[in-house]
């Protein structure tokens, strides 16, 4: 499917798939639809065509825009509709690390709930009038479009300086003084080197700095309390289905290692298995497109409501803190032990050298799996075993550490890690 000469008729309950690259008026846009009641589905538009087909087919949109003038004109189309209220979120598809990702769905909002949904992000993140939101994440993610349509409908603007780097986007926050940023660990350790060469800008215009997406380095996190100012820092747990808990850096820095608590309107159980479950209000329910059984694995009743899971396991302390283990999808049965990736590699981003870490688990006669790393970085084998016996347990110490320039990602930036394993056959 191609951009259409003419543009269809697009009324509520139509969508519209964006191919084209992050701009200000691409927010703009997918305000004006969504105040319209009509859903633009955000993606990558350096996916393939037959990615696209295989993404798009359960969507079934009305109209594919893949020419950034086409922004324009739909927008020309809409005059003052982006900054009314939208009827809905954006259709974000999932990450689809182990398969097609998959169209997350609101429907339509009763004008009550459409007002919920946007108050919800204004009154955690203190949007207002004043704010200047700097984007660093491409846009067809959810959290940095999330930030900019916050920032924009509470009065503010948006500051998008093009493909992430370190020495633009320093130069906007000198130019620009934006008050606040969604950000990702690479990117805060990206800047944090180009600073050691250049200095650090002034950074006192900044009242919030959240970042997101994967586990943030021990090291990384403090230096970022220690250059941004006091109480402007915040992590939060979330996925493209919706958002769990939110955490004061002030928080983390008590308890090493938390995600936070469960944000406003959210009550968090686990089950048998350990995996978290979100009983959400009205506004952030969901469904995947044609994908019913997905969905019906996703939900369940609980004593505060319809809540769902992404499969993420972990824990909840006395005092409502999430500590997360890990995917469950991603367990490795070594020797009959448990083992969540993730804290395995939260063990080894403590050790200098490593810039990223991925941690998989291979067959094994003897073990069942085995334990493995592929890490980004000069931190040799022999030092990380060593940590390794220092913080974890046998079964969770990896065997093989194998060297990588990059780890396989899907589009949206996570790790394929049904990818890893061919590194060792």
């Amino acid at each position: 499917m191609a951009d259409d000469e003419l543009t269809p008729h697009l009324g509520a309950g139509s969508r519209v798939a964006l191919l084209v690259p992050g701009s200000a008026s691409y927010v703009d846009l997918v305000l004006a639809l969504l105040a319209d009641g009509v859903f633009p589905v955000p993606l990558d538009p350096a996916l393939t065509p037959a990615e696209c087909r295989r993404i798009l087919k359960p969507i079934a949109p009305d109209l594919v825009v893949t020419e950034a003038d086409r922004v324009e004109e739909l927008l020309r189309l809409r005059p003052g509709r982006s900054r009314s209220l939208p009827r809905g979120r954006p259709i974000h598809c999932t990450s689809g690390t182990t398969g097609t990702p998959k169209g997350v769905w609101s429907g339509l909002l009763a004008e009550a709930d459409a007002a919920a949904l946007v108050a919800e992000e204004r009154d955690l993140w203190g949007f207002g009038e004043h704010d200047v939101n700097l984007v660093l994440s491409p846009l067809h993610h959810s959290a940095p479009l999330r930030f900019a349509m916050g920032t924009l409908l509470a009065g503010g603007r948006i500051v998008v300086p093009g493909r992430f780097d370190p020495a633009r986007t320093t130069a906007a926050i000198v130019a620009e003084r934006p008050t606040t940023m969604f950000c990702v660990p690479t990117h805060l350790q990206r800047l944090f080197a180009h600073w050691d060469e250049v200095g650090v800008p002034d950074l006192a215009s900044f009242r919030l700095v959240a970042h997101a997406g994967a586990p943030c380095p021990p090291a990384v996190k403090r230096r970022l309390v220690e250059l941004f100012p006091a109480g402007s820092t915040w992590e939060f747990y979330g996925s493209t289905e919706g958002q769990f808990t939110a955490c004061r850096s002030e928080e983390w820095l008590e308890r090493p290692g938390t995600v936070g608590r469960a944000r406003p309107g959210r009550t968090l159980s686990t089950d048998e298995d350990d995996r978290i479950w979100c009983a959400v209000p009205p506004h952030a329910r969901f469904t995947y497109l044609g994908a019913p059984e997905q969905t019906a694995a996703a939900w369940r009743d609980t004593a505060a409501g319809p809540a769902f899971t992404v499969g993420d396991a972990g824990r909840i302390d006395l005092d409502g803190y999430v500590h997360l283990d890990g995917r469950r999808t991603d367990l490795i049965i070594s020797g009959g032990v448990n083992v969540y990736p993730m804290e395995v590699e939260n063990a080894l981003r403590e050790v200098p050298g490593v810039d990223d870490v991925a941690v998989f688990g291979v067959r094994d006669e003897q073990w069942g799996q085995r334990v493995c790393a592929a890490v980004v970085g000069a931190a040799a084998p022999d030092v990380l075993a060593a940590h390794a016996r220092q913080v974890l347990a046998p079964a969770k110490r990896p065997k093989d550490y194998v060297s990588v320039t990059e780890l396989p990602m899907t589009p949206t930036g996570k790790v394929r890690r049904d990818e890893l394993a061919h590194l060792l056959t």
